[in-house]
């Protein structure tokens, strides 16, 4: 039954979604991105066949669903909530496989990439997750990767902030030397702020035109909540509290 509500909940949500993205740029991601970034992400991070995939914090598997398909890669999904692992499993291909679990540890074995897309924000500390991302690369392998860098929140913002316990923004130097110490070398990286603030308003737009919808499905709490964290985000990369940034980093030894 949880997992048969977690459809009903997306379907009280895709219509606004699908208005927010221009046409096919939507294809499941709870987050950011535009389907083109994240083909453009896995073709910077050497995504093809036979290309071993761990995609961390995976939710309901939009964007590793996508590059499985498109570019014929092994997969891995791993997500914490039961709910989005049984969607994904239903709308996954035969090239993907998922499990529950959660992050950290990272499963062993040796993954070609590693994805943590729009999630690296809810961990506090980043550098024992960094540690456990470039265990599970082979030699050579590649981290690709969203990441929100900034001060961290003041009081005041966290108070505005919904679910503010997994809003953790990382100062740049601060990512950049985790990132070292782990033995993962920036090979690629772009500023994704303003793609993302364009998202962030399209989206606080569209959850509002849906509102009555949303409202009916979740209640107003929930709409509350959702449509404040859009208004936040679209208000803090306007102005630059928060960079966006997707980057590729390599482990060394390869």
């Amino acid at each position: 039954m949880r997992t048969i509500g977690r459809e009903v909940v997306e379907a009280g949500l895709l219509a606004a979604r699908l208005q927010a993205y221009e046409p096919g740029e939507y294809v499941g991601q709870e987050s950011f991105m535009r389907a083109t970034e994240i083909r453009d992400l896995a073709t910077r991070a050497a995504i093809g066949a036979g290309t071993s995939v761990l995609d961390l914090c995976c939710g309901v598997a939009g964007p590793g669903r996508l590059i499985a398909e498109a570019l014929g890669c092994t997969y891995l999904g791993v997500d914490r909530s039961p709910d989005a692992i049984a969607v994904a499993r239903r709308r996954a291909g035969p090239r993907c496989r998922f499990t529950v679990a959660d992050v950290p540890p990272v499963p062993e074995g040796g993954f070609d990439v590693v994805l943590l897309l729009e999630t690296m924000l809810a961990f506090a500390d980043k550098a024992p997750l960094l540690g456990a991302v470039a265990g599970a690369l082979v030699p050579g392998g590649r981290f690709a990767c969203t990441v929100e860098t900034g001060a961290p929140l003041t009081a005041a913002e966290r108070s505005l902030m919904p679910a503010s316990d997994t809003v953790w923004p990382v100062p740049d130097a601060e990512l950049r030397s985790s990132l070292e110490d782990a033995g993962l070398r920036v090979t690629w990286e772009t500023d994704s702020t303003r793609a993302h603030h364009t998202a962030a308003r399209a989206l606080t737009r569209a959850f509002s035109e849906h509102a009555g919808d949303i409202r009916a499905h979740l209640g107003d709490a929930f709409l509350d909540d959702l449509l404040t964290a859009h208004r936040l985000w679209t208000h803090w990369l306007e102005q630059g509290r928060i960079r966006k940034l997707t980057l590729v980093a390599t482990r060394g030894g390869g």
